[in-house]
């Protein structure tokens, strides 16, 4: 049985202050290449499933409680992608 891995989440603000929530390193590569210059990562948490991370961004935010959509968000995260992040992590977008 695999263990689960606790990974490291990202939240990052434009200036015009839209927001986005995804995994440090590599596997969220994609998504900061969408943001702009200017963009500033204001805080990490990490978690060990994506409804885990999802649930602490909400308090973050003060939206209240996280409703997953899929059963995939309780799929705890494996092990090889704790080592994909750790691989090597981007520091800006």
């Amino acid at each position: 049985m695999t263990a689960m891995a606790q990974l490291l989440h990202e939240l990052w603000q434009e200036l015009e202050g839209a927001e986005t929530f995804c995994l440090a390193g590599p596997m969220g590569d994609d998504a900061r290449r969408l943001l702009s210059p200017g963009a500033r990562l204001v805080w990490t948490v990490v978690a060990g499933s994506h409804f885990e991370a999802m649930t602490k961004y909400y308090e973050h935010r003060g939206w209240g409680p996280y409703t997953p959509v899929d059963d995939w968000d309780y799929q705890p995260y494996l092990d090889e992608w704790l080592r994909v992040q750790a691989s090597g992590r981007s520091k800006s977008p």
